[in-house]
């Protein structure tokens, strides 16, 4: 006797899918592309990838349907025009397509398992589990269900009035557990099974997840599954910040907008905060004491795209990650691995522009997200409101270096300052100037779009700051704190800010000048913000990702 490996208790085991040309909601569904591949090819692939079903059967009354399935391979057995008109329920056509199938292979079936081609996310998991529970010899059949607690109500046709279908209005969690069939799996008995009925009486349930549960019955379901499908999973890798903030800020703005894909945040263990920062946006953050430990967190995960907000990546980093076979997207990154990443996005730095992986400018900043919603700044007359924004830990100490120098001026109204988590003054800036009425310090501030708003000159490092205060239209005056910033090459008149150059050979006498001017001239200010607000820098994401599923869509085809 053939006994197979993988055969389940010795049984026998067919899936008929029952496909009908004339689809509700969504015209010739089944044979349409979702994404690159026909509807129905997904149930059949899924079925027909389990290790206890023996055949695969479509039963369709549709010549394309057939033809597509074929080439998928599942057998097809056709029934009539007549029947496709509704003179033959689905019970009859399911019925006589096993009869059909097992004249054709001169033997019988132990289990049918009915599978819906409305429901192409089913997992082989699954499928599996519900056979499995066969194990169950009093087991007539297993149906596919997804829990739905909710508050339902009825409606009362004779007394026309809705009417509560609960006892009591407690919260969702508290409600009872109500289940509700999805149809993406039935699985039955041979024996209980006949012209009129594929369900035996003893059920038992199997539970889908959510995505498994949702039935293609619209265009928006569609939308739904098909989104779900192209997810993909992504690392986003995390090191060289002061205190980790910035660069998680920046890329938690990023993967807020990848809704629709599996997000795992890779995190130096000593930015304390970054992590809990991650944690609050409910992303999933793992984090590492040395490259090592990246790897191995890599290689669990096991994501299709590794994107990096590292500085300076390694040759040896980057290689590492390409054996692996991941496709790399670097960020800002000026480290000599930087050229063997697939894409690298640097809308700061002045990268060698030979390097055709390299993509720069501003075009490609992605804005925190609490800058899209601030409204458009109006440039006043008077000035009223300074803010002094020294991004990292500010080693120079120009935040008080530049308090300093305007408190000597005749400038006499609001003065913020707010300084990084990295910042070791902080004690000595406040004790300094709290008495002073005009100065306020604020230290790891959440809310810094806020701050910029309401500021009618910024003080600021030629960091990505500048970017956040040209999308508000705030004039801006700023300088290189490193050898990192003269690389910004952002920071322009050309882009409405006025750069002084090295803080280390700035004289301060320079700097009151270029601020007195900046507050007394009005017209000056406004022909700053004009130049501001001519740059889009509301497409950052868009323009990234559209660069990335090209250069993604070129590394799967290789």
């Amino acid at each position: 006797m053939d006994i197979r490996i993988n055969m389940f208790n010795n049984n026998k085991i067919l899936v008929v899918i029952p496909a009908k040309g004339n689809s509700n909601g969504i015209p010739r569904k089944y044979v349409r592309l979702l994404d690159n591949k026909p509807l129905i090819s997904y149930t059949i692939q899924t079925a027909k990838s389990s290790q206890y079903v023996d055949d695969v059967v479509v039963t369709t009354d549709d010549s394309e349907i057939a033809f597509i399935s074929e080439k998928f391979g599942a057998s097809v057995i056709k029934y009539s025009e007549e029947s496709s008109e509704g003179k033959v329920n689905l019970e009859s056509v399911i019925f006589n397509s096993i009869v059909q199938k097992e004249k054709s292979t001169f033997d019988e079936y132990d289990i049918v398992i009915t599978m819906l081609p409305t429901s192409p996310l089913v997992k082989i998991s699954t499928l599996n589990s519900a056979i499995e529970k066969f194990d169950d010899f009093g087991l007539e059949s297993v149906i596919s269900v997804v829990e739905d607690k909710q508050l339902f109500w009825g409606y009362d046709e004779d007394n026309k009035r809705y009417f509560p279908n609960y006892i009591e209005r407690v919260n969702t969690h508290e409600l009872p557990s109500n289940f509700k069939e999805t149809g993406a799996i039935v699985a039955t008995r041979r024996g209980f099974i006949n012209d009129d009925s594929y369900i035996g009486d003893n059920i038992d349930i199997i539970n889908l997840s959510r995505e498994e549960a949702i039935v293609v019955d619209d265009y928006m379901d569609w939308a739904v599954v098909d989104a779900i499908i192209q997810r993909k999973k992504v690392a986003i890798v995390i090191s060289d910040d002061d205190g980790g903030t910035r660069r998680v800020g920046s890329c938690l703005s990023f993967a807020s907008k990848l809704v629709s894909h599996d997000i795992l945040f890779v995190l130096d263990k000593q930015y304390e905060y970054g992590h809990k920062l991650i944690e609050k946006f409910g992303f999933n953050c793992k984090c590492y004491n040395n490259q090592n430990d990246i790897f191995n967190i890599l290689d669990e995960f096991n994501p299709q795209i590794v994107l990096n907000d590292v500085s300076d990546t390694s040759v040896e980093y980057m290689d590492e990650l390409k054996n692996r076979g991941f496709f790399t997207v670097n960020f800002d990154d000026l480290g000599e691995g930087s050229k063997l990443a697939h894409v690298v996005f640097d809308s700061l730095y002045e990268h060698d522009l030979s390097d055709s992986n390299v993509y720069n400018g501003q075009k490609f900043h992605v804005l925190e997200d609490e800058f899209y919603f601030q409204p458009r700044k109006v440039i006043t007359q008077d000035v009223s409101n300074i803010l002094i924004l020294i991004e990292g830990s500010d080693p120079k100490n120009l935040s008080e270096m530049f308090l300093e120098a305007i408190l000597s001026t005749t400038y006499e109204k609001k003065i913020n300052v707010i300084v990084g988590r990295g910042y070791e003054n902080i004690e000595q800036l406040v004790s300094r100037f709290e008495a002073n009425p005009l100065v306020q310090i604020y230290q790891n501030v959440s809310n810094v779009s806020d701050f910029v708003f309401k500021a009618d000159i910024l003080i600021a490092s030629a960091s990505k700051i500048m970017y956040d205060a040209c999308s508000l239209g705030i004039p801006t005056i700023c300088v290189y704190q490193n050898d990192i910033e003269r690389t910004h090459v952002f920071a322009n008149s050309a882009n409405g800010i006025i750069n002084l150059g090295d803080a280390d050979s700035l004289a301060k006498e320079d700097f009151i000048n270029e601020f007195l001017e900046l507050v007394n001239n009005h017209e000056l200010r406004m022909n700053m913000h004009d130049k501001m607000r001519a740059i889009d820098l509301y497409h950052g994401y868009e323009n990234i990702s559209s660069v990335v599923r090209e250069q993604y869509r070129k590394f799967i085809m290789k």
